[in-house]
């Protein structure tokens, strides 16, 4: 239910002789707006989005130089590992520690002139 107002008297309002016409200026205004900011609005996406994509491969670049600081480690100590396993002194203790093997006697070497 309608308030009634004490200031005016409310009166039915009657619209049969309007007719309502599009402002073709003010298209023309709003075409000129889109026109102008269209690219300034464009350039701006496309710089944020570049920025976005500079972080992006900020981060995958640290993470492929974290990877490849652990693969150097571990190469090193592969690399060391191996130098100890190959070791002359090291291979002569297992093989008299687990083969029982010595150092040959005279009677079980073989020289090359007295192979053929």
């Amino acid at each position: 239910m309608p308030v009634p107002s004490i200031y005016a008297p409310r009166r039915p309002v009657v619209n049969s002789y309007l007719v309502r016409e599009r402002d073709r200026r003010r298209l023309r205004e709003l075409v000129w707006v889109v026109v102008i900011l269209a690219p300034l609005a464009i350039g701006l996406l496309g710089h944020i989005w570049l920025r976005i994509e500079q972080v992006r491969v900020g981060y995958r670049i640290e993470l492929l130089e974290r990877q490849l600081h652990r693969s150097e480690q571990n190469e090193r100590q592969l690399r060391l590992e191996a130098a100890y396993l190959a070791s002359p002194a090291r291979v002569g203790e297992r093989a008299a520690a687990e083969l029982g093997m010595g150092s040959p006697t005279l009677a079980q070497l073989v020289f090359a002139g007295e192979a053929r």
